[in-house]
């Protein structure tokens, strides 16, 4: 869906929550403290797709990029790995005949709240449909770019503006109102720097002086919003802020990371299966 460039100059399934679902996925990934970078415990809690569209904002425009068409997907892509990672979702097994990851289905695990509106929403949409579908077809329903015209029910709705919102009542961002001519558009200029800016530090870090070269040793949200921000198109935000030499070290690493068999990677120990299964949807697309 995207690819990773470099720079010459810096310019710019469960039928309800009583029946218990076998799964591959470790049930210990619910944000636990091991997942956790140590230094976060004092920072403010975000979900992925919030740290996602985070990255993608303009800091004082307060929007994203008018040509990015990926961050739609990549933000549902953040819901089922959030969703997965609180231990909601999990993909079925891959059974003796080893189903790739695209072939699997998204089994429901537990439909108890989360607190997210759109993680609940997409938990309600996943415990309702039967057969089960896969994580590629999923994103496709919850995006509406499906040809089914009986699956629209599942799209999900003003979800950059929603994320926005649950970012403004957690001091992050604003709300403005500016006039493009035509129209007025309500945008989320940026107002708590620090966070965003440790967000970009974190994953920086991940990819120069914490580079471990193994995805199974790396931090699974640290790993996830990787593969996020590359699939959203806006990992060149990350990045951009750095010096050149680094820059260049950064983006190989990043892009070797990506670049790595989304099969082999699933099967490894302690694998987050979904991670993977969406980088695979996202490197399919």
């Amino acid at each position: 869906m995207t690819t990773l460039t470099h720079r010459a100059r810096r310019t710019e399934v469960g039928k309800s929550s009583e029946k218990k679902v076998e799964c591959e996925e470790d049930t210990n990934e619910d944000r636990g403290p091991d997942n956790e970078d140590s230094g976060d415990s004092k920072d403010i809690r975000l979900t992925l797709m919030e740290e996602v569209l985070l990255l993608g904002l303009k800091d004082k425009e307060g929007y994203t990029s008018f040509w990015n068409d990926c961050i739609s997907s990549g933000l549902r892509g953040g819901i089922l790995i959030e969703l997965a990672m609180r231990g909601r979702i999990c993909l079925e097994p891959p059974t003796m005949r080893k189903k790739r990851l695209l072939d699997r289905k998204v089994l429901l695990k537990s439909d108890s709240p989360t607190g997210d509106v759109l993680l609940d929403e997409t938990l309600k949409h996943i415990k309702a449909t039967e057969p089960t579908e896969t994580v590629q077809t999923w994103i496709e329903l919850l995006t509406g770019e499906t040809w089914n015209p009986f699956k629209l029910q599942y799209q999900l709705r003003n979800v950059r503006e929603r994320i926005a919102k649950n970012l403004v009542e957690k001091g992050i961002l604003t709300t403005e109102k500016q006039n493009f001519l035509l129209f007025d558009m309500t945008t989320h200029p940026v107002t708590n720097t620090t966070e965003k800016q440790r967000l970009v530090k974190k994953l920086q870090d991940s990819v120069l002086e914490r580079w471990v070269n193994d995805p199974q040793r790396m931090d699974k949200r640290t790993l996830a919003l990787l593969v996020l921000a590359h699939s959203s198109d806006v990992l060149e935000n990350v990045f951009s802020s750095l010096a050149d030499d680094k820059y260049d070290v950064a983006m190989n690493r990043a892009k070797d990371l990506v670049e790595l068999d989304p099969e082999v990677e699933g099967t490894k120990h302690s694998a987050t299966e979904m991670i993977w299964a969406v980088l695979a949807a996202f490197n399919k697309s």
